[in-house]
Order: structure tokens, then sequence, then C-alpha cells
């Protein structure tokens, strides 16, 4: 069986052809500013991925979805990067509608029909923000609601359909979260340059700029997270899946550089075998959870040890980029540009939120039972 064949075998079943096109298409070509990578996953039926087949979609679970992001990141880890952020949004999406009466299950099924991206407006990115704590300011005039703000970067934020995005509103308990959906056509909302790395340039990371937007009150959906950072039922699956997917993503980044290993017959078979079983060991315990939140649910202690796969996968990328680059030694290094593209794209983890450094003591005091777990 051929490396990544099973990841790659599931991609054509759910998504017929995307891994032909991709794989016919050069690295530097997937990776740069305008790349094809984004419409060839929208024109594959990408957008409803895990919308439920009820809705349209093809109901992928957990696993499957893995499965799915490591192929893509093995042949563009832009692609992975961005389209793991409309997966987030659209997990969270069917998790509102599986517990409410309101109209998230007819979005999901525009979704789905009408192959729509959605971007996520989290306050990922900004330095010592909690991923919780709103990136745009809002403002009520009775029932409307309107936005204002940015947010930057913002993965897919050329090609998407709809922003989702966190603000704060009045509730019983204080100021609450609440997730709106933004058109991108929507008066007031336009996008502007921001990423100025060559580095995941194709998942279109630019700032996203709100004024004034109003939100349709059927495309804003509240929850019961307050400002101290606990986490209600939806945002912890909503977490789970991000953290689950984008570790795929990236371990897929870095099985693309152990696939150049494996084919280069003059690189010693133990370093072959080396590099192939910490990616897969990495994989195997992050899919042992997702099939864990597939059977049981998501909860708090699964996000929490969700956090430690994908800090843990963190390691194991460096152990394996080292290893894989100085195996296939200097003249591959200076005759094609991927393996150094490969080394610093896998770096990218540890960018996301939330970091290692503001997850210690969280974690910490969870384990020793002191605190439930909180997102700083």
């Amino acid at each position: 069986m051929r490396y990544l064949q099973r990841e790659r075998a599931i991609v054509e079943e759910l998504l017929p052809g995307l891994d032909q096109l991709l794989a016919a298409t050069p690295l530097s070509e997937l990776e740069a500013p305008g790349a094809p990578g984004i419409g060839l996953f929208t024109q594959a039926g990408g957008p409803g991925l895990l919308v439920p087949a009820e809705h349209g979609g093809r109901g992928a679970d957990l696993v499957t979805a893995i499965r799915v992001q490591r192929a893509l990141g093995s042949r563009s880890p832009s692609l992975a990067v961005a389209t793991t952020m409309h997966h987030f949004s659209v997990a969270s999406l069917v998790e509102a509608a599986a517990t409410s009466s309101g109209m998230e299950w007819m979005l999901l099924a525009a979704i789905a029909k009408d192959n729509l991206l959605l971007a996520s407006g989290f306050a990922e990115g900004r330095t010592g923000q909690g991923i919780l704590n709103p990136a745009l300011t809002a403002r009520t005039e009775g029932d409307k609601v309107f936005l204002s703000g940015s947010k930057k970067p913002c993965s897919l934020a050329r090609s998407m359909n709809l922003l989702t995005a966190s603000l704060p509103m009045p509730g019983l308990d204080g100021e609450q979260l609440a997730i709106a959906l933004v058109p991108a056509d929507a008066p007031g909302v336009s996008v502007k340059p921001f990423w100025g790395s060559p580095i995941l340039a194709g998942a279109e990371s630019e700032e996203v700029v709100l004024n004034d937007v109003e939100v349709p009150a059927e495309l804003l959906v509240r929850t019961d997270v307050t400002d101290d950072g606990r986490l209600d039922q939806l945002q912890t699956v909503g977490f789970v899946w991000f953290e689950a997917l984008m570790t795929a993503s990236y371990l897929g980044a870095a099985s693309a550089l152990v696939e150049r290993t494996l084919t280069n017959t003059r690189v010693d078979a133990a370093v072959r075998a080396d590099t192939v079983t910490a990616v897969e060991a990495a994989a195997l315990t992050l899919e042992g959870l997702a099939a864990e939140v597939t059977s049981e649910g998501a909860s708090q202690h699964t996000l929490a040890r969700c956090l430690m796969c994908r800090y843990a996968a963190q390691d194991t990328i460096s152990h394996v980029l080292s290893v894989c680059v100085e195996a296939l030694g200097g003249m591959a290094f200076i005759g094609s540009p991927d393996i150094a593209y490969l080394h610093s794209a896998c770096r990218a983890l540890a960018f996301h939120p939330p970091s290692r450094a503001r997850m210690a003591a969280p974690l910490a005091d969870y384990f020793a039972g002191h605190t439930p777990l909180r997102i700083p």
C-alpha cells in the first residue's frame, strides 16, 4: 500500500477529481497568491463536506475529515489551512442546528447546494489577544445589529461567501458571545492586502474590513459563552474540530516531505522508516480522538486532549522536518524550492490559537482538577 493512498482515496470518493487536479499542479502554483486550489475545492463540492446528508452535504465525520485534510495538506498546505477555517465554521453551525429551532439548517442546505465558503472572523492572529475575544465591535439599533472593525489575517478573504464573526451581546449573565454570519457582498464589507509572506500565500489570508455592516437577524447565533472565557457546547465542538483539522492539515504538509524521502532510495531505510513511523503515530493518535468524538460527542475533556494531540504533533513535525531535510541532502534542497517551502510552511502550526504558552497554565490547572478548562 502506497503512503497516503487511503487518505487520497477518501478525497476521490467524496470530492471526485480534486486530488488528481492538485497533484497535476506544481506546488509553487498552488501556494502562490491567486492559487487555483480554493476554486478546485469549491468545484468538487468541498464546502458541503461536513454538511449532514439530510441537508444535501457529504456528511463527513471527524475521522473522515481529518483524513481529507491530511491528503489536501500533502498537496497544498495553503488549501488545507484555508479550508480548515471553513470547516470550523460549518461544524459550529451543524452543532447549532442540532440543538436549535432556528434557521441554521437552511443555511447548511445552502452551503451544500450552492458551494458557499465561510471565512472565520474570530480573534485569531492578534498578539496577546484571546481567541474568544471579539475582533469586531457591535452596535445595536432596536433589533438591528451593526458590525465594525477588521479581521487580519482572514483566510479565504477573497473567495468567501460569508464571514463568521464573534461579537459581544448583552445577556442575562452579563456580556455574552454571539456568532454573526455576514454576506461577503454586504454593503460595508471590503478586503485589503495584508499577507506579506510567500508562505501559505494561497490561503488568501488578507484583511477583511467591516464598516457599520448590518447583520441579518436570521444570521445571528447566540451562545452561552460569557466574558470569563468558559466554553459552552457550541464553542467546544467548534474548537475540537478546529484543532483536529488544523493539526491534520500540517501533518499532511509534513507527510509531503516524508513522501519525498520515501521515494528517494538513496536515503537510508532506517531514516525513511523513522519519519513514516513518527507522522503515522501522530495521525493515528488524532484519529483515535476523532473516533471518540464521533461516537460520544465533544466535551471539555475531549478538547483538552485534542490540544495535547496538537502540541505533540508540533513536536513530531519538528523532528520529521529536521530528519527529512538532512536526509534528502543539500542537492535536493538546492535543486527544488519545494523542500524549503514545506519546511517553512509546517512551522506555522505553532502560530494558530491557542498557543502552547497561553494554554500551559489552563491545561495544568484543568488536569490538576482545579478549574474548568478556559481558553485565555
